[in-house]
């Protein structure tokens, strides 16, 4: 069995996620890049297209600069999907409020923490259960896996989500859909990557909502009918024509992403989360041995 140092393996993981963190606020994931590039290539609106050019041009600065994409670089979540085996597991929360810190700190990211009811920023990006820490445990595993998303104060934190009465069905869940989006996508930023989550209460359908926005763009559910209802939400927010930054276009959207779980027979819980066309999210892939993989973006060095 492998000996680790624990003391130079929580370093060592502590200075890999704040690298990662800050990483993620300055370049898009690779499908969120080429579902951009693809979006302006089969634009026709010409202020649609000159706003996709700005975009375009505004990330390759970010890149060049090592700055921020977005001066809102959100409220940092971390969703962990961890072995039980993982050794630091125990480490995991301090090791991941430190690389916050440092990240703020050296990213540099916008001070985004206040907290509530005191309303006082802290200055340092954590405060009272932030960084928001979103837990799911593997048995036999002993790596772990973790998404790292910036939510912006514009796209994803006004989600919305309602228990829907039973007769509504899953017209009522497109109704809902169409209702949030259309109110509030303009200041979202779109094209918008959006998220469902079809459950069985509001909180449970907030969470799925969430964790779809997480998955690649053009990533399909694995039942055929959510496939479908993906597929539908997304040609009819598209024909909206929100654009990009709500200024008219031939798209709405980057696509639509539905998480669900099953649920009570009397109830149908339904969320939406959108995330802007400034999609901040990475996902890293941690092994026991503390070597890692970048899966989100495509030849990303730290």
């Amino acid at each position: 069995m492998m000996t680790l140092d624990k003391e130079a393996a929580v370093g060592q993981l502590t200075d890999v996620m704040w690298k990662f963190t800050s990483y993620i606020g300055k370049r898009l994931p690779t499908d969120v890049h080429e579902k951009l590039a693809d979006l302006r290539g089969k634009e026709t609106h010409p202020l649609a297209k000159a706003v996709y050019e700005s975009m375009r041009e505004n990330q390759e600065a970010a890149d060049k600069l090592d700055r921020p994409s977005c001066q809102d670089t959100g409220v940092i979540q971390y969703f962990i999907n961890a072995g039980a085996k993982f050794p630091l597991l125990g480490e995991l929360e301090e090791i991941l409020r430190n690389a916050t810190l440092e990240a703020t700190r050296r990213g540099p990211l916008r001070h985004n923490a206040v907290e509530t009811f005191d309303e006082k920023n802290t200055g340092t990006n954590t405060g009272s259960k932030i960084p928001w820490l979103d837990w799911e445990i593997e048995p036999d595993s002993d790596s772990v896996t973790i998404d790292v998303y910036m939510a912006g104060g514009g796209c994803t934190l006004p989600g919305a989500s309602k228990v829907l009465m039973p007769g509504e069905g899953y017209e009522g869940v497109a109704e809902f859909v169409f209702d949030v989006v259309t109110s509030r996508g303009v200041n979202a930023c779109p094209p918008l990557l959006v998220g469902v989550g079809v459950s069985t209460s509001a909180e449970t359908a907030a969470r799925l909502s969430k964790k779809a926005i997480l998955r690649p763009v053009n990533a399909r559910h694995s039942n055929p009918n959510a496939a479908k209802m993906e597929e539908l939400l997304e040609d009819g927010l598209n024909e909206v024509g929100l654009g990009p930054q709500g200024l008219t276009g031939n798209a709405s959207v980057m696509g639509v992403n539905i998480e669900s779980s099953a649920r009570h027979p009397s109830t149908i819980g339904v969320a939406v989360s959108t995330g802007c066309w400034a999609h901040r999210r990475g996902r890293i892939k941690i092994n026991a041995d503390m070597s890692y993989e970048i899966i989100s973006h495509q030849g990303a060095t730290l």
